[in-house]
């Protein structure tokens, strides 16, 4: 089993060979545990031992590795300083508040602990497919669109996948076209005429999701703003509309987006929707929709990573 030198994985391997289980450590320095889970995948080792959460987490990047049984039972983490260091307590303290009221904790949060479990194999494993046989031929075109509107490609390239999987031809029950699925009104409002043509399709819903995204100029951070952008590109601005308002309404953050998905669902209760502007929706579906293109922009940022390195 090879793990990293120094870590609780070393020690509590040590800890069942005491007690007779029969391992054998290979021990390596300064490797991290993602690295060698990318090397399980690769086949260069066979075993590795990791935290449940980053094991969950790799395999989005690497679908084909399989988890097995917990060696030991859960455990806490904390930071801890010493009771006589009242400073560095207080400046952790405070650090801890900044990134609890910028959004970088919950960010951080939702990237390791948030949709661990909820993951399908064949979905990912078919998107590390496509992105190698049917993404290249519109990466570039896509790179540029998404510069223009200064939108991160990867993210464009996740919302397209997530409409279309990149066939120029999809349709959807409700007779969306196309590779981001727009509309005959977002077609002729964002100014193309063929929605079958794959350039004129994503030069669309690019210029339509920036649309979006402008919409919520008084939500400051920008995660959380597209986070809005991209449930108004599924479901409509209008219904997002809606639910902010009785966000704000029941003492909730109109601005947070782990606020307003859990009334989403409500839309599709009567007594809730037609008390609102725009009226019934599929609320659940935009939860699903924002959580499949955050994980898919995941994988994509972690292979531009390894592409850099």
């Amino acid at each position: 089993i090879h793990v990293r030198r120094g870590t609780s994985y070393q020690d509590r391997l040590e800890a069942l060979k005491e007690q007779g289980v029969g391992l054998s450590l290979e021990l390596h320095d300064n490797l991290p545990t993602e690295e060698l889970i990318r090397m399980v995948q690769e086949r260069q080792i066979k075993f590795t031992v990791a935290d449940t959460n980053i094991a969950l987490l790799n395999r989005r990047y690497y679908p084909d590795i399989r988890i097995g049984i917990p060696i030991q039972e859960k455990e806490s983490l904390a930071w801890a300083v010493r009771k006589t260091d009242t400073e560095l307590l207080k400046r952790m303290n405070l650090f801890l508040l900044e990134i609890r009221n910028n959004g970088t904790l919950e960010s951080l949060y939702n990237k390791y602990y948030g949709n661990l479990n909820d993951f399908d194999y064949f979905d990912v494993k078919k998107f590390h497919q496509r992105i190698n046989t049917r993404l290249p031929e519109y990466k570039d075109f896509i790179q540029k669109q998404a510069d223009k509107h200064g939108l991160d490609w990867r993210l464009v390239t996740a919302v397209i996948y997530q409409e279309s999987h990149f066939n120029p031809n999809a349709r959807s029950f409700t007779n969306v076209r196309g590779m981001m699925q727009v509309t005959m009104d977002t077609a002729e409002e964002m100014g193309i005429d063929n929605r079958l043509n794959p350039h004129q399709s994503i030069k669309a819903g690019i210029k339509y999701l920036k649309t979006m995204f402008n919409r919520f100029e008084e939500i400051e951070n920008s995660h959380q703003r597209m986070l809005f952008a991209l449930a108004s590109y599924n479901i409509g601005y209008g219904h997002i509309k809606d639910v902010r308002k009785v966000a704000s309404q029941r003492g909730l953050n109109k601005n947070k987006w782990t606020d307003v998905k859990t009334l989403l669902p409500l839309l599709t209760q009567r007594k809730f929707y037609k008390k609102t502007e725009h009226g019934y929706a599929r609320g659940r579906e935009p939860i699903r929709y924002v959580e499949r293109i955050m994980t898919y922009y995941d994988i994509l940022k972690q292979k531009s990573t390894q592409e850099e390195t």
